[in-house]
């Protein structure tokens, strides 16, 4: 009779463990060959992420105040809420979308090149991309707003000014790069500097540049990266003539200067953003590293 029961018991139980395992399995992971599409444009992080440079002093009177959990709480990310030091009165409505900023200083304060500084202080402040806020609760003279999209953390005194639509211009194809390209005859500018006061560039690096609306530079133009060759201070700085010697020029009758020479394109960028005497830049293609001093022109 036991014997039976246990039969029973193990006949009732087997089809059920069955029919679990069969609900509760993995669905097979198919690997696929299909090419991912590439990037026809700068994506939407690197454009409204970019931070830019300009001349014009931001507003100062439109900013962070506080968030919600503040006293445990001191800095702000996406989908927290914060509030802003605006209301009703000042214009401010349900729906209103707002970009935060906060001007920037470099830290270490070294020049990378001779003219660093000065070019710097033409261009204006840095202010840096922290993120977007689009307002959800409105009082009289405060608002509650939602952080929808954020680059970096936000904190109290971080300014906020009306969000502007930047467009992301669309790629050149990278077959089309000339390395020999000839001197486009328009306006001249350098790498100043990169993002967070980075020194070097590769693609997909964001530089400014110390070209901008003032010289004729436009959203989505391209620029062209290059160097000049046989500069006597392009390493060993300290021994006299060390690229004349070393690298080849001293092999001919006459001593070649580095403006005799053909430069060195060494990639090209997209416009992102401009101001009045500077631009955002994306750089899309590079053969090699560049870096802040090197020149750029528009295409």
């Amino acid at each position: 009779m036991r014997a039976f029961v246990a039969a029973l018991s193990l006949g009732i139980l087997l089809p059920a463990s069955a029919a679990w395992a069969q609900s509760n399995s993995q669905t097979p992971v198919v690997a696929s060959t299909q090419r991912a599409a590439e990037a026809t444009s700068p994506d939407y992080s690197a454009v409204y992420c970019s931070s830019f440079v300009t001349d014009e002093r931001s507003a100062s009177d439109s900013y962070m105040i506080s968030g919600e959990e503040s006293r445990s709480t001191v800095v702000f990310a996406r989908g927290d809420y914060v509030y802003i030091n605006k209301g009703s009165v000042q214009g401010i409505k349900v729906g209103d979308r707002f970009s935060v900023i906060r001007p920037q200083t470099d830290p270490v304060e070294v020049q990378w090149f001779k003219w660093q500084n000065k070019l710097m202080k033409a261009m204006g402040t840095v202010y840096k991309d922290l993120g977007q806020l689009v307002v959800t609760t409105v009082q009289p003279n405060v608002s509650i707003a939602q952080v929808s999209f954020s680059c970096d953390y936000m904190q109290r005194g971080d300014l906020i000014h009306p969000f502007q639509e930047r467009p992301s211009p669309p790629y050149k194809p990278s077959e089309k790069f000339d390395k020999f390209a000839s001197v486009s005859g328009k306006p001249v500018g350098m790498l100043v500097v990169g993002q967070q006061f980075s020194q070097m560039f590769g693609k997909n690096s964001i530089a400014y540049v110390n070209l901008g609306n003032a010289q004729g530079v436009k959203m989505g133009d391209y620029l062209r990266i290059f160097r000049y060759q046989g500069s006597n201070i392009d390493t060993l700085v300290n021994i006299k003539d060390t690229q004349y010697k070393l690298y080849g020029f001293g092999s001919t009758p006459t001593k070649y200067e580095w403006n005799d020479l053909p430069r060195e394109v060494i990639g090209e960028g997209v416009v992102i953003n401009t101001s009045k005497n500077s631009a955002t830049i994306f750089v899309t293609y590079s053969r090699m590293e560049s870096y802040a001093g090197d020149y750029v022109e528009i295409e």
